[in-house]
Protein backbone atom coordinates (compact mmCIF):
# COMPACT_ATOMS: atom_id res chain seq x y z
CA UNK A 1 0.00 0.00 0.00
CA UNK A 2 1.44 3.35 -0.97
CA UNK A 3 0.57 6.83 0.11
CA UNK A 4 1.75 8.55 -3.03
CA UNK A 5 4.84 10.00 -1.36
CA UNK A 6 8.11 9.14 -3.08
CA UNK A 7 10.30 6.71 -1.17
CA UNK A 8 13.70 8.22 -0.37
CA UNK A 9 16.61 6.33 -1.88
CA UNK A 10 18.95 7.07 1.05
CA UNK A 11 17.39 7.82 4.42
CA UNK A 12 18.82 11.00 5.87
CA UNK A 13 20.66 10.49 9.14
CA UNK A 14 20.42 13.30 11.66
CA UNK A 15 23.64 15.18 12.29
CA UNK A 16 25.35 14.32 15.59
CA UNK A 17 25.82 17.14 18.06
CA UNK A 18 29.29 18.14 19.20
CA UNK A 19 28.59 16.99 22.73
CA UNK A 20 27.54 13.56 21.54
CA UNK A 21 30.63 13.33 19.34
CA UNK A 22 33.27 14.45 21.83
CA UNK A 23 31.82 13.31 25.18
CA UNK A 24 33.08 9.70 24.92
CA UNK A 25 36.54 10.98 23.96
CA UNK A 26 36.54 13.41 26.90
CA UNK A 27 35.49 10.71 29.37
CA UNK A 28 38.19 8.35 28.08
CA UNK A 29 40.85 11.07 28.36
CA UNK A 30 39.68 11.92 31.90
CA UNK A 31 39.87 8.25 32.96
CA UNK A 32 43.36 7.84 31.50
CA UNK A 33 44.49 11.01 33.28
CA UNK A 34 42.98 9.83 36.59
CA UNK A 35 44.71 6.43 36.35
CA UNK A 36 48.02 8.02 35.37
CA UNK A 37 47.85 10.45 38.31
CA UNK A 38 46.94 7.65 40.74
CA UNK A 39 49.92 5.56 39.61
CA UNK A 40 52.18 8.62 39.83
CA UNK A 41 51.10 9.35 43.40
CA UNK A 42 51.28 5.64 44.31
CA UNK A 43 54.87 5.53 43.05
CA UNK A 44 55.82 8.59 45.11
CA UNK A 45 53.84 8.06 48.32
CA UNK A 46 52.94 4.37 48.24
CA UNK A 47 49.90 2.31 47.38
CA UNK A 48 48.51 2.40 50.92
CA UNK A 49 48.44 6.19 50.85
CA UNK A 50 46.49 6.22 47.58
CA UNK A 51 44.10 3.61 48.93
CA UNK A 52 43.48 5.67 52.08
CA UNK A 53 42.94 8.81 49.96
CA UNK A 54 40.34 7.00 47.87
CA UNK A 55 38.55 5.65 50.95
CA UNK A 56 38.61 9.11 52.58
CA UNK A 57 37.07 10.62 49.41
CA UNK A 58 34.34 7.98 49.41
CA UNK A 59 33.48 8.57 53.08
CA UNK A 60 33.62 12.38 52.78
CA UNK A 61 31.48 12.32 49.63
CA UNK A 62 28.89 10.15 51.34
CA UNK A 63 28.69 12.51 54.31
CA UNK A 64 28.42 15.58 52.06
CA UNK A 65 25.62 14.09 49.94
CA UNK A 66 23.73 12.92 53.02
CA UNK A 67 23.91 16.37 54.67
CA UNK A 68 22.93 18.22 51.48
CA UNK A 69 20.00 15.87 50.90
CA UNK A 70 18.85 16.23 54.49
CA UNK A 71 19.10 20.04 54.22
CA UNK A 72 17.11 20.07 50.95
CA UNK A 73 14.42 17.84 52.44
CA UNK A 74 14.23 20.03 55.54
CA UNK A 75 13.86 23.20 53.42
CA UNK A 76 11.11 21.55 51.38
CA UNK A 77 9.31 20.36 54.50
CA UNK A 78 9.45 23.82 56.11
CA UNK A 79 8.18 25.47 52.94
CA UNK A 80 5.28 23.04 52.67
CA UNK A 81 4.34 23.66 56.31
CA UNK A 82 4.31 27.42 55.61
CA UNK A 83 2.15 26.77 52.57
CA UNK A 84 4.59 28.17 50.03
CA UNK A 85 7.33 27.01 47.75
CA UNK A 86 10.93 26.47 48.81
CA UNK A 87 13.20 29.46 48.36
CA UNK A 88 15.73 28.98 45.58
CA UNK A 89 19.12 28.20 47.07
CA UNK A 90 21.11 29.45 44.08
CA UNK A 91 22.14 25.91 43.15
CA UNK A 92 23.75 25.39 46.56
CA UNK A 93 22.30 21.99 47.39
CA UNK A 94 22.63 20.69 43.85
CA UNK A 95 26.25 21.79 43.55
CA UNK A 96 27.00 20.42 47.01
CA UNK A 97 25.58 17.05 45.97
CA UNK A 98 27.60 17.17 42.75
CA UNK A 99 30.71 17.92 44.79
CA UNK A 100 29.95 14.95 47.04
CA UNK A 101 29.43 12.71 44.02
CA UNK A 102 32.78 13.81 42.56
CA UNK A 103 34.41 13.06 45.91
CA UNK A 104 32.93 9.57 45.85
CA UNK A 105 34.32 8.80 42.39
CA UNK A 106 37.76 7.20 42.55
CA UNK A 107 40.42 9.61 41.36
CA UNK A 108 42.36 12.61 42.51
CA UNK A 109 41.18 15.05 39.85
CA UNK A 110 37.53 14.32 40.63
CA UNK A 111 38.33 14.74 44.34
CA UNK A 112 39.91 18.14 43.69
CA UNK A 113 36.90 19.25 41.62
CA UNK A 114 34.54 17.94 44.31
CA UNK A 115 36.34 19.87 47.04
CA UNK A 116 36.29 22.98 44.84
CA UNK A 117 32.52 22.69 44.48
CA UNK A 118 32.15 22.66 48.27
CA UNK A 119 33.60 26.19 48.56
CA UNK A 120 30.65 28.63 48.97
CA UNK A 121 31.97 31.45 46.70
CA UNK A 122 32.53 28.92 43.91
CA UNK A 123 29.01 27.55 44.42
CA UNK A 124 27.50 31.04 44.22
CA UNK A 125 29.44 31.94 41.08
CA UNK A 126 28.56 28.66 39.34
CA UNK A 127 24.92 28.97 40.44
CA UNK A 128 24.64 32.47 38.97
CA UNK A 129 26.33 31.35 35.75
CA UNK A 130 24.04 28.34 35.40
CA UNK A 131 20.94 30.46 36.05
CA UNK A 132 21.97 33.06 33.44
CA UNK A 133 22.73 30.33 30.90
CA UNK A 134 19.41 28.58 31.56
CA UNK A 135 17.46 31.84 31.21
CA UNK A 136 19.27 32.69 27.97
CA UNK A 137 18.56 29.24 26.51
CA UNK A 138 14.88 29.54 27.44
CA UNK A 139 14.63 32.94 25.73
CA UNK A 140 16.36 31.58 22.61
CA UNK A 141 14.08 28.54 22.44
CA UNK A 142 10.86 30.53 22.17
CA UNK A 143 7.37 29.21 22.60
CA UNK A 144 6.39 25.83 21.24
CA UNK A 145 9.84 24.78 20.06
CA UNK A 146 10.05 21.42 21.74
CA UNK A 147 10.52 19.68 18.43
CA UNK A 148 6.95 18.55 17.99
CA UNK A 149 6.69 16.91 21.41
CA UNK A 150 3.17 18.21 21.81
CA UNK A 151 2.11 16.89 18.42
CA UNK A 152 2.33 13.34 19.72
CA UNK A 153 -0.85 11.57 20.71
CA UNK A 154 -1.45 8.39 22.64
CA UNK A 155 -4.25 6.22 21.44
CA UNK A 156 -5.61 3.62 23.85
CA UNK A 157 -6.90 0.49 22.23
CA UNK A 158 -9.75 -1.55 23.75
CA UNK A 159 -7.29 -4.26 24.83
CA UNK A 160 -5.37 -1.71 26.97
CA UNK A 161 -2.36 -1.30 24.70
CA UNK A 162 -1.08 2.22 24.07
CA UNK A 163 -0.28 3.15 20.51
CA UNK A 164 1.93 6.20 20.21
CA UNK A 165 2.03 8.14 17.00
CA UNK A 166 1.55 11.43 15.24
CA UNK A 167 -1.92 12.67 14.38
CA UNK A 168 -2.24 14.19 10.92
CA UNK A 169 -5.63 15.49 9.84
CA UNK A 170 -6.60 16.02 6.23
CA UNK A 171 -9.77 18.09 6.30
CA UNK A 172 -11.59 19.95 3.58
CA UNK A 173 -11.21 23.74 3.81
CA UNK A 174 -14.91 24.35 4.56
CA UNK A 175 -15.08 22.17 7.76
CA UNK A 176 -12.17 23.73 9.67
CA UNK A 177 -14.35 25.97 11.83
CA UNK A 178 -16.56 23.23 13.31
CA UNK A 179 -15.99 21.16 16.43
CA UNK A 180 -13.40 18.39 16.18
CA UNK A 181 -13.81 14.88 17.48
CA UNK A 182 -11.60 13.87 20.42
CA UNK A 183 -8.20 12.31 19.68
CA UNK A 184 -8.42 9.65 22.39
CA UNK A 185 -11.20 7.69 23.93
Amino acid sequence: MTTGAPTPTHPARPRRSRLRTFLPLGIAAWLVLEIWLLTLVAGAAGGLTVFLLLIAGLVLGTVVIKRAGRRAFQNLNEALQRGGTPAPSGGGNGLTMLGGLLLMLPGLISDALGLLLLVPPVQKALGRYAERTFDRKLREAGAGSLGGAFQQARMRRPDGKVVQGEVIRDEPADTRGGPRPPLTH
